[in-house]
């Protein structure tokens, strides 16, 4: 089947298993490895925090971090591989504990937006303006902790602090509406796409939407998908599925959803998603309990299941679906969406 979707993943797709109640389950592999299961698998581009890409990148000179990632893209171009996107990992810095960008120490909030900046360098040497922020921090436990107008206003500092540090660079907001914080400030594609206006250059901040995230907030992804494309703003996605409104699970597309998968496989085919360059990241995890020789397999259920999805949105009866909707027989639609998921 012709399609003109290319897919992605980021190295942290291959967990070891280990868990917060749990110890590893496979071995540790290095980046390289990683990068080689990654063409095994014929995918076409690779996601990077900026530590993936400079590892200890907090030790290191500008100079330093220029000179490796100038070695990366160099091995990527080798291999044929894309760097779809760069993101600041600010989660794990001991400066962040209280947030990044909306930390309550000035010091704490200047280091956010330094490295990010050095993720903004990193993305450019590897060929890509796509920097994704994932506000991880961004929040509170307590609500009297920070003045959340005021949050606002730092968050808004920060994104204009990299849009003028390079004109070219775009920001690509990813909401979560919770873990590792309580409550997070950006929670919702609305959220993201509403703070983009108050930015010095909206035009340059955008989203991804990640099929767990907006489970976790009540809201269904494909209504995501539809309306982050409403406005053009959907900039990279990260499909994979959830059970339920519990912590991020990750798990393969479609593994709990069947029909919620081909619903956001049907908004991205009528809106065009990937016409302009934009890939199909899954950002996924195998189960705990799997074996070293199935690694892999996690990513490539996932494409599998996207493309067979895609075979069932491309054959799937648009006139009848029309006409019962014209009847507002919505019983005779429900059923005939799963009849056709069910192979009829």
């Amino acid at each position: 089947m012709k399609h003109h979707y290319k897919f992605c993943f980021g190295p942290w797709n291959i967990s070891e298993g280990q868990d917060p109640y749990g110890p590893t389950t496979r071995p540790a592999q290095t980046f390289d490895w990683k990068l080689a299961q990654l063409k095994k698998l014929g995918f076409d581009a690779m996601m990077f925090h900026d530590d993936d890409a400079v590892p200890d990148i907090d030790s290191k000179s500008e100079s330093q971090i220029r000179k490796e990632a100038k070695e990366l893209k160099k091995r990527l171009d080798g291999e044929g591989i894309v760097a779809e996107m760069v993101a600041p990992r600010l989660w794990f810095a001991p400066q962040t504990i209280d947030g990044a960008y909306t930390s309550n120490d000035k010091r704490h909030r200047q280091y956010a937006i330094d490295r990010s900046k050095r993720c903004i360098d990193i993305g450019k040497i590897l060929g890509t303006d796509l920097i994704v922020l994932w506000l991880a921090r961004e929040g509170t436990y307590i609500r009297e902790a920070k003045d959340g107008r005021r949050s606002v206003e730092l968050l808004v500092e920060a994104f204009d602090a990299m849009l003028a540090y390079d004109k070219k660079a775009r920001l690509s907001i990813e909401p979560k509406p919770n873990e590792p914080m309580d409550h997070a400030y950006l929670p919702t594609i609305g959220h993201a796409l509403a703070i983009a206006q108050l930015t010095r250059d909206p035009k340059r901040v955008g989203c991804l939407i990640e099929s767990a995230h907006a489970i976790l907030a009540g809201i269904d992804p494909a209504d995501e998908i539809d309306f982050a494309m409403s406005f053009g703003k959907l900039w990279s996605l990260h499909l994979n599925d959830q059970n339920g409104l519990k912590y991020d699970q990750d798990r393969p597309f479609g593994c709990t959803n069947l029909r919620s998968a081909f619903d956001q496989v049907r908004a991205l085919e009528r809106n065009g998603y990937g016409k302009n360059g934009e890939y199909v990241c899954f950002d996924v995890h195998p189960f705990r309990t799997t074996k070293v020789e199935h690694w892999m397999a996690h990513l490539d259920n996932s494409r599998r299941t996207f493309l067979r999805l895609l075979e069932k949105v491309r054959s799937y009866d648009e006139k009848q679906a029309k006409s019962l909707i014209a009847n507002r027989d919505y019983q005779a639609l429900d059923q005939m969406v799963i009849e056709h998921l069910l192979g009829k």
